[in-house]
């Protein structure tokens, strides 16, 4: 019988009944398998399999947390046009997926470290939303206590690196958070991420020369958005195949913007890395806003090229079309959650704008360590007295 026809208060007590099914499916833990949108493309090696295991519980914590992390983006374009943020800022929608897929493979004992393009990584790292608008508006309550700004997130305790802001210097300080683990004996890795822009970097190939000479575990991520600040990679790159690039290196060229996909490759190069040494992953990505906040993003590009890649490869809106199709939520209820995002984000912000800015006390603070220096150039020298409030 069509729901229409029920009585009110038996359509009440059937769809009652459906949320409550829906919830208990939306916490199942029941594996499902879905295959990947593209096949994986190696470089001297076999790719994983295109079939990835997944369920419910995943998939909806996909959803959310990609969701959240396109929220807390496109709030900080419009903190930075209001001048509540200041200095560079670098935006990450468009490529939550690679963040979001990555931390599905690995487990918080392994490292990972970037650019500066970093707040969603940050975010899945285990970061709040407190600590980002916070540290993006040089608050006190900010995850460097407001003194990194969008390039200089860091979280210790989650093995989450940074944040660098010179284009490529991430690279080799990564190849040493390997050594370190391989030394200590931690059976863990480092997701070293750099972009394509970067990967013509020397200290790349000579920091991937001496981590492939000691066997390294380490994982070399380009995230591959197309264009190196307003510069198209086939302008800036004899050989845009940054999955190759490695040479004796092992690679995979993956669908940076299919989460499962994401999520598979660096299963398969995390397992690669403990046995093997390094591996290289191409992650194709695309950002939707341009390289900074100073930057339109459509003069080099057009408008048509970003809204085709909105409309057909949006990592958000694959996963809500798995959610929908497999019969796992319904048009409202993800919509529920993104209302509930919007407000998460709006309250975060509230709260950072109530934190102060960092005392000037702290301008000389975490410079030398303590007994080292830092007493000759701490706040009680006269040329700092006299600049002080």
């Amino acid at each position: 019988m069509a729901l229409s026809h029920l009585h009110s208060s038996s359509r009440s007590k059937l769809l009652a009944a459906t949320s409550i099914l829906r919830r208990q499916i939306s916490s199942s833990s029941d594996p499902l398998t879905v295959e990947t949108s593209l096949p994986f493309t190696p470089h001297k090696c076999e790719p994983p399999s295109r079939s990835v295991e997944t369920n419910p519980q995943e998939l909806w914590s996909f959803f959310r947390n990609m969701a959240t992390m396109r929220r807390m983006e496109i709030a900080a374009d419009s903190l930075y046009k209001a001048k509540l943020i200041r200095g560079f800022c670098h935006l990450y929608d468009g490529q939550e997926a690679v963040a979001v897929g990555m931390e599905a493979a690995i487990t918080k004992k392994d490292g990972i470290i970037t650019a500066y393009r970093d707040h969603c990584t940050f975010l899945g790292r285990g970061g709040t939303l407190l600590e980002v608008f916070g540290e993006l508006m040089g608050r006190q309550v900010g995850c460097s206590k407001g003194k990194g700004g969008s390039m200089h997130f860091y979280k210790k305790e989650s093995r989450f690196y940074g944040g660098h802001g010179i284009v490529g210097a991430q690279v080799p300080l990564g190849c040493g958070i390997a050594f370190a683990q391989k030394y200590n004996k931690e059976e863990a890795v480092t997701f070293d991420l750099y972009g394509d822009g970067a990967a013509n970097q020397g200290q790349l190939f000579e920091a991937l020369n001496m981590s492939a000479l000691w066997d390294l575990p380490v994982i070399l991520v380009c995230e591959n958005n197309h264009y190196g600040m307003g510069t198209a990679e086939w302008r800036a790159a004899k050989s845009p195949a940054y999955y190759k690039r490695g040479d004796y290196v092992p690679g995979l060229k993956v669908d940076g913007m299919d989460v499962l996909a994401v999520k598979q490759a660096c299963k398969f190069a995390k397992e690669h890395a403990l046995k093997h040494g390094p591996i290289i992953l191409e992650m194709d990505t695309y950002r939707y806003h341009g390289h900074s906040m100073s930057d339109p993003g459509s003069t080099y590009r057009t408008r048509d090229e970003i809204s085709g890649v909105r409309q057909e490869r949006d990592p958000i809106e694959r996963v809500r079309k798995l959610l929908l199709s497999h019969d796992l939520a319904t048009e409202k209820e993800l919509k529920d959650i993104e209302k509930e995002i919007r407000k998460e984000v709006d309250d975060a912000i509230a709260q950072a704008k109530e934190s102060p800015m960092p005392d000037p006390s702290e301008l000389f603070a975490n410079v030398y360590v303590k007994g080292f220096g830092v007493e000759a150039y701490g706040a009680d020298r006269k040329e700092v007295r006299a600049v002080l409030p």
